[in-house]
């Protein structure tokens, strides 16, 4: 099982390294071993066995330990009707276009790797397109986020930078109000 790093270790406040393509076999390794933690985090009946472990829906190579340009994401989204797997293994990956309007979530952001709380609105970009090479399919893509989508790739692409989600709180009015920011 992965090990997270917490926020207190220096090495998650690095940027990280990009990564030579054709990608090499350990890193997609590596990616496969990610995708399955966030995808068991998401059990509850693995989550009983494993009471230690918290559930997420993305995790960035500095968070094991591995200062390299990648990350993973998992969740389900949609609806009963339309159900969506969102599921990702990134390499590189770029923001190439943000809007200007921003959002956040309502509940605040967590992270694996940060175990105190940080209360405050974290106010990102409501639209993004990122390229990237997408791993689990062997080439480049561009996807495009909005709200929520977006809301977990910034972060995670953030974690590549050596960000954590509460470097973008507010320190003198961490509730601040945005106006026409999309509350989530």
């Amino acid at each position: 099982m992965l090990r997270i790093v917490k926020d207190k270790v220096k090495s998650l406040h690095q940027p990280s390294v990009e990564i030579a393509l054709p990608l090499e076999a350990r890193y997609k390794r590596i990616l496969d071993a990610m995708l399955q933690y966030l995808k068991n985090s998401q059990n509850p009946e693995w989550r009983e066995r494993h009471p230690r472990v918290r559930e997420g829906v993305g995790l960035a190579a500095p968070q094991i330990g591995i200062n390299k340009c990648m990350l993973a994401i998992y969740y389900e989204a949609g609806s009963e009707e339309k159900p969506k797997i969102v599921s990702y293994e990134l390499v590189n990956p770029l923001i190439v276009e943000e809007s200007i309007r921003l959002c956040y979530l309502q509940g605040g952001e967590g992270c694996l790797s940060v175990d105190d709380p940080h209360p405050g609105k974290v106010y990102r970009k409501n639209r993004i397109k990122v390229k990237a090479y997408e791993a689990t399919l062997g080439k480049e893509v561009e996807i495009e986020a909005e709200g929520f989508d977006a809301v977990v790739l910034q972060h995670e692409i953030d974690h590549l930078h050596g960000v954590l989600f509460y470097d973008h709180i507010d320190k003198l009015d961490p509730d601040k109000t945005i106006v026409d920011a999309i509350a989530i």
